[in-house]
């Protein structure tokens, strides 16, 4: 069964006030348009375009919830796929584990904390990994810190570029606590819990003095942070962090314990159903430093690139390390090919088409999704046959 859905973007302020809505083929709100939620995640389950098809139930949460098969006897839906557009940063942040989770829900619930309480960490039970997929070229994010000599020759580049002796001993003392036993832990909890006096400024005015060329988009970030979040020690902790630009295709998968913040850019998401942030700046919202402490992996890591398997007849399989989903991008062009475009659907599926026209035909029924639509699939339809000239990302779970 093939269920259109139809759902309106978040309108978050960090949201691009068009990126959305020419995806889309739809006319502009006006606000930002951040995010758009397309899963049972309740808090914004998707509204299902015809309620008659379903029951009459309105949202995927309360139609899946009533009706169990067509989730192929899953107790829920255990991802959330989204396209989400970024004219501003967002904030620095990372996601527990699933004990870690667990755990934390468990503790806030035993203490009162009201489940929708600014302060509160843990909304629900559930890890959080994630992936994302740029839809067009220059889409910016950190994510993870950065290998440690990389870091250092930053530092070592700003503390040449520093104004004055003053400036250049705060930015030298940064790259000693870098560089200690522990340092990357030990570092971010005191840029978090007490920045040290004049290192953001120090910073900011190094960052924009001429430098060898190797770390001119670093440099630049840190401008372009300062300007937005004055005063937020995320600004420093983003000088730690690997900073990548993401062709249109590229993507990267996102770990437990991960720090990252998207930057600007569109692409589609995919993520387990979890609203679970432990924020770590960037942000005027709550940031609990112990907590996040925990849940950071702080061992340096490379760029962490998803790469997609080819599975042929223009289909792209990204899979990342969790059970919980797994990501299809469709290409189909007028050229023709040897092999079929078809897919096995492991579980129940979402798809969307970000460009073109493209028909799925499956093994009870059909449909054509045009650019911009987007229908819930359930799993009894089996092998699906694509075809058609456009875009299309399905979302749905592991075998």
């Amino acid at each position: 069964m093939f269920v259109p859905l139809r759902a309106t973007p978040r309108d978050y302020a960090w949201g691009s006030p068009t990126a959305i809505a020419e995806l889309l083929g739809s006319e502009p709100s006006g606000r930002p348009e951040a995010e758009l939620w397309l899963g049972a995640h309740p808090g914004a389950p998707t509204p299902i375009a015809d309620p008659s098809t379903v029951g009459g139930h309105a949202d995927l949460e309360r139609w899946l919830a009533a009706d169990p098969t067509a989730l192929g006897g899953r107790g829920s839906l255990p991802f959330l796929l989204k396209v989400l557009a970024a004219a501003h940063p967002l904030s620095l942040q990372a996601h527990p584990d699933l004990a870690r989770a667990a755990a934390g829900f468990t503790a806030e619930n035993a203490r009162g904390v009201p489940i929708d309480a600014s302060h509160r960490n843990y909304k629900d039970a559930l890890h959080k990994p994630e992936l994302i997929v740029a839809l067009r070229d220059g889409f910016e994010a950190l994510c993870g810190f950065r290998e440690l000599d990389a870091t250092d020759a930053l530092l070592g580049e700003l503390v040449a570029s520093a104004p004055d002796p003053a400036a250049a001993a705060r930015i030298n003392l940064l790259r000693e606590m870098v560089a200690a036993p522990d340092g990357l832990r030990d570092t971010v909890r005191i840029l978090l819990e007490q920045l040290p006096g004049g290192l953001l400024d120090a910073l900011v005015v190094a960052a924009a003095a001429p430098g060898s060329g190797e770390f001119d988009a670093e440099r630049a970030l840190v401008g372009r942070l300062a300007e937005e979040y004055p005063g937020d020690p995320g600004v420093a902790v983003a000088l730690l962090l690997n900073l990548v630009t993401l062709d249109a295709g590229e993507a990267l998968y996102l770990p437990a314990g991960n720090i990252h913040a998207y930057l600007r850019g569109i692409g589609v998401e995919l993520m387990a159903a979890s609203d679970n942030v432990l924020r770590g700046g960037l942000t005027p919202k709550h940031v609990d430093v112990p907590e996040l402490l925990e849940v950071l992996e702080f061992e340096p890591r490379p760029v962490p690139w998803l790469t997609p398997t080819d599975l042929g007849g223009g289909l792209s399989l990204f899979v990342p390390d969790v059970p919980d989903f797994e990501l299809l991008r469709v290409d189909l062009t007028d050229e023709p090919t040897e092999q079929e475009s078809s897919f096995r659907l492991p579980g129940p599926g979402i798809a969307i088409v970000t460009d073109g026209s493209v028909r799925i035909d499956g093994a009870a029924s059909s449909v054509e999704l045009g650019r911009g639509r987007y229908a819930f699939i359930t799993p009894d339809e089996e092998e699906l046959r694509f075809s058609g000239t456009g875009t299309l990302f399905l979302a749905t779970t592991q075998g």
